[in-house]
């Protein structure tokens, strides 16, 4: 699905080509998920090799019970974790000694190409632009997700999800860019079409950053090879209308939660339906092949993974809650960005953005 031309440089270890650095003790479930995550992992792409960080005797002792996984690991000793509710603030003051810290340092230094994380958000992101740095003329990094949807790839993207509740034209705009970006690489679309997400498809609908978002992203469509389909509505997320939704990260992160609360409850109804009479049980067994199909085009496990834009690197986070299925989902979207040279791709993208937009400023 993924482009495969352009390979990271190699670095502190032999080769840091197909490497991913791992925080294996953030998420809800600990280092027993993010290891067997691991193992499925590689058993679809075996040539995947990890830099693992944390309690080194805790990893080895998960790592040694998956047949084979040795072979595809270097664990990095870090005795510090990153709780779920530690505030941001806290974190980058205290915890240069926890394995999210290490993860992501392994991307700055050029040991890894890819961070992936199951850990607290807003201290991830915390971390990351104090490690990494954000990308020149970027003034707000965003985070996005591919969305179910009805375009014939299958996936919309959508920033920014949760990474900063403001968000101002300039940065809708950067947003776009950086999304147009990310689904060129990622969903392989030669010219994405994108679509700002607003109360209505009218052009006099809205906000006022949201108005001037609208004409600067429409004002840099040529130049940057997308098509701007104007404003989209809620409906549109799973739709087919465009390939590319823009908002600020307070809305994003509300409709994010909103669908994967939505796919859970169908998935919950359907199970309780079917399960209702003697007579719908037979029609469950019947539809089984079709329901299978449904909870599969529906499940959340399947797209985990938030994509950090607007970095000097790469970071992915997953789901916190994510168990075995959800991590191998984040670890294999981390794969195909790092094969595609994603990171070098979208600095380059920006570069080339925000050189016109200084020039008039």
């Amino acid at each position: 699905m993924m482009s495969r031309d352009i390979d990271a440089p190699s670095t502190g270890m032999t080769d840091a080509s197909g490497v991913l650095s791992i925080d294996a003790m953030g998420g809800d479930h600990g280092p027993d998920a993010v290891i067997a995550g691991l193992a499925r992992a590689i058993r679809k792409t075996p040539a995947m090799r990890f830099l693992v960080h944390g309690d080194k005797a805790v990893l080895d002792a998960l790592i040694a019970k998956r047949r084979g996984l040795s072979d595809h690991c270097t664990v990095r000793h870090a005795a510090g974790t990153v709780a779920m509710d530690d505030k941001p603030s806290q974190v980058v003051r205290t915890g240069k000694d926890t394995s999210m810290w290490s993860a992501v340092e392994a991307v700055k230094t050029g040991e890894a190409q890819v961070c992936v994380s199951c850990g607290n958000t807003g201290a991830l992101m915390a971390v990351s632009m104090i490690r990494l740095r954000k990308l020149p003329g970027v003034n707000r990094p965003a985070i996005a997700i591919l969305w179910p949807a009805r375009n014939p790839q299958g996936f919309n993207v959508m920033l920014d999800v949760g990474a900063d509740i403001r968000a101002d034209a300039d940065d809708l705009l950067q947003y776009a860019l950086m999304g147009m970006s990310y689904a060129r690489n990622g969903l392989g679309l030669d010219r994405p079409r994108v679509g700002l997400l607003n109360v209505g498809t009218e052009e006099n609908k809205g906000r006022t950053e949201l108005r001037e978002a609208h004409d600067l992203i429409e004002a840099n469509a040529d130049a940057s090879s997308y098509e701007f389909v104007g404003f989209v509505e809620g409906g549109d997320i799973p739709g087919d209308r465009c390939d590319v939704i823009v908002t600020d990260g307070f809305t994003g992160n509300v409709a994010l939660k909103t669908g994967e609360g939505t796919a859970r409850f169908v998935r919950d109804m359907l199970a309780e339906a079917f399960s209702a009479t003697p007579l719908s049980k037979i029609a469950a067994l019947l539809a089984m092949t079709s329901l299978k199909r449904l909870s599969k085009r529906i499940d959340p496990r399947r797209v985990n993974g938030g994509v950090f834009l607007g970095l000097n690197g790469t970071v992915v986070k997953s789901h916190g809650s994510a168990d075995e299925t959800g991590v191998a989902a984040a670890v294999a979207l981390a794969w195909d960005l790092s094969k595609s040279g994603f990171s070098d791709r979208l600095r380059a993208r920006v570069a080339a953005a925000t050189r016109p937009l200084g020039d008039d400023a």
